[in-house]
């Protein structure tokens, strides 16, 4: 009975528990999570490799392994540090330290964590026996408890578990979790383990603090409902066609126009922004945020985006040309509309939006960004940050079914736009949150698939699909003749809550979701509803005028 229920005094492997490997490895606990042990102690410094960094401690340190630079954004400048330096730049400004701040090992970058606490709210203390490193970042209200008697820390809740540390009388615990007879929790020197319940005593809530003054990044907020709207001008001669365009809307505050494109890989842009557009958009009130984009001219690949964008100086360039541009031609704002982002590409994108975002504090531009819903595959956007960077994050709420959509649907249907409402506000205050809204939809063309194309396609995802399906994009009025002409009934679907139209020629089958006042309106419901900053529509000239007098309704 001894046996079977007595403690077990057997001692874990904390070599084994920190994940220690080989000799020369820190181990690391931040907070209340052991991660991998990728640290060393170098010149009785602590050094933390980039990733473990960025992913756990602070994600605004970017490593650039193509040029060897480490940089982390300020609202207002940029901190540069090369490797093996004791030197660092604060813009063009220099400073140093007393040891040297980013080490490398081949490819892989360490960071000194004295350097990284600098700029991070964190406490850290370094450990023997096995070598670690703990460091605490999770500051607010917890649960912390005394140790009533001399007692263990044990792996997991239960006398048979192995023992990670001894814990002596009166010292404090925080605790994480409850567990039965049993208590998860984190000792000050870093280890998380369990405690018997009746171990313990006075569990209390302590607010733990540090002194620490936070970065804060200004934005420009704007005191009105904005009322934007892309303009999708193809060419200098199409920016004539501006007067017409301001002319034919109501109530517009914001006009996008799509001026800029990347070129290529290294930086460079092709422009057709027009001073004169600007300025008759200023006569009418209208400010101008210029889109970039890095598809439709130029690059149009993954790939490329890639390669521009996982280069500093690359970087670099596109911001010098896209910040000169915009002074040049006295635009309001610069709207990023990047498509081609792989999730690899992500830090580099995200790293893009910061540096971009103090050059445009400097210079008193608006900074957007537009986004697609919320979905898995595409949260290498980083929402949150651009909620933090950037003075407006605009929605993209359209193409739910893409003109290569392997299935006819709706291009925005309600329940569609409202989770991109939804998703955005978890990440994204609600005051700097833009709802984007189309101005178009699709005509979808169904056929069957005969049988060799089935077979030449099973075990594909289009394989899956009995239909060939084709679409074409149509403007609010063009679509409605459409239907006119197909003498098609029109119906409401309630899911979509758009009107629906289904009819049948030539052996194809065509479906329709309309926009139109009635959709549109319970689209615009939505942004009212969540005290959003405003609405965006693609494209101008797509309308049915009637819509601006409805807009006009939402945003005064």
């Amino acid at each position: 009975m001894w046996k079977r229920y007595s403690p077990s005094k057997e001692k874990a492997n904390l070599d084994k528990y920190y994940g220690i490997e080989q000799e020369g490895q820190l181990a690391i606990v931040v907070n209340n999570e052991v991660v991998e042990p990728k640290g060393m102690i170098a010149e009785g410094k602590a050094y933390i490799q980039y990733e473990i960094v960025r992913d756990y401690i602070n994600s605004r340190f970017y490593w650039d392994p193509n040029e060897n630079i480490l940089l982390y954004t300020l609202p207002k400048d940029m901190v540069s540090v090369e490797v093996g330096s004791k030197d660092y730049t604060v813009s063009k400004d220099k400073n140093s330290e007393d040891y040297v701040i980013l080490k490398t090992e081949g490819s892989t970058a360490y960071i000194a964590l004295d350097f990284v606490q600098q700029y991070t709210n964190i406490d850290y203390e370094v450990y023997d026996n096995p070598e670690r490193v703990v460091i605490v970042g999770d500051w607010g209200e917890h649960t912390v408890a005394e140790v009533k008697k001399d007692t263990q820390v044990r792996y997991q809740g239960g006398v048979k578990s192995p023992v990670l540390t001894e814990i002596k009388k009166g010292e404090e615990a925080t605790v994480i979790e409850n567990e039965d007879n049993w208590k998860k929790v984190r000792t000050k020197n870093g280890f998380i383990g369990y405690i018997k319940n009746s171990a313990l005593k006075d569990a209390q809530k302590k607010n733990v603090t540090r002194k620490f003054e936070e970065q804060e990044f200004t934005n420009i907020s704007k005191d009105y409902t904005i009322n934007m709207a892309w303009h999708n001008v193809t060419n200098s001669d199409a920016n004539s066609s501006v007067l017409q365009k301001i002319a034919e809307s109501k109530g517009l505050t914001t006009i996008a126009p799509t001026w800029f494109h990347v070129k290529d890989t290294d930086g460079n842009m092709d422009s057709i922004a027009s001073t004169d557009y600007v300025n008759y958009a200023h006569q009418a009130n209208i400010e101008v945020w210029a889109t970039i984009r890095d598809f439709d001219g130029g690059i149009n690949s993954y790939d490329e985006s890639y390669a521009l964008l996982s280069y500093t100086s690359k970087r670099e360039t596109l911001i010098n040309q896209l910040v000169a541009e915009a002074l040049q031609s006295n635009i309001d704002g610069i709207n990023v509309d990047f498509e081609k982002i792989s999730d690899e590409c992500g830090e580099h994108y995200i790293q893009f939006i910061r540096e971009l975002s103090v050059r445009c504090r400097q210079n008193g531009l608006v900074l957007s960004v537009d986004n697609y819903v919320p979905k898995g595959f595409n949260m290498q956007y980083d929402r949150k940050e651009q909620g933090i960077v950037a003075d407006y994050v605009v929605i993209m709420g359209y193409d739910e079914h893409y003109a290569g959509s392997p299935e006819a649907g709706s291009v925005a249907s309600y329940d569609f736009v409202k989770e991109g409402i939804t998703e955005t506000l978890k990440e994204v205050p609600a005051d700097k949150v833009i709802s984007g809204i189309p101005f178009f939809t699709r005509l979808w063309e169904q056929t069957p698939k005969t049988e060799e194309e089935l077979a030449g396609q099973k075990g594909t995802e289009e394989g899956e699909y009995a239909m060939k399906v084709e679409s074409k994009a149509y403007g609010m009025t063009e679509a409605k003749e459409v239907v006119t002409q197909a003498g098609a009934e029109i119906t409401w679907d309630d899911t979509a809550k758009q009107n629906y139209a289904r009819w049948e020629s030539g052996g194809v089958t065509y479906e329709i979701w309309l926009e139109d006042e009635k959709s549109l309106e319970m689209k615009l419901e939505l942004m009212k509803q969540n005290k959003l900053a405003g609405t965006a529509a693609w494209a101008l000239g797509l309308e049915d005028p009637n819509v601006w007098q409805l807009i006009l309704k939402y945003v005064n």
